[in-house]
């Protein structure tokens, strides 16, 4: 866990549990964005300093 804190990339285990605010459906790490994208709703949300931005207003269309 400590590695994951130093190295600060997004902790691919959040997947499992978090899903997209509009939707309600699983999110996809795009790793080229560093972001969350909701295939179903057309969002991507960030990723900042390893923590998901799980915003509608600060999601952009995909």
């Amino acid at each position: 866990m400590k590695d994951q804190l130093i190295n600060k990339e997004f902790d691919m285990r959040m997947l499992e549990i978090l899903v997209c605010p509009l939707s309600k459906d699983k999110l996809f790490y795009n790793k080229k964005t560093n972001a969350l994208d909701s295939k179903k709703a057309g969002l991507s949300y960030p990723i900042r300093d390893s923590i998901p931005v799980l915003i509608i207003a600060k999601a952009t269309k995909i």
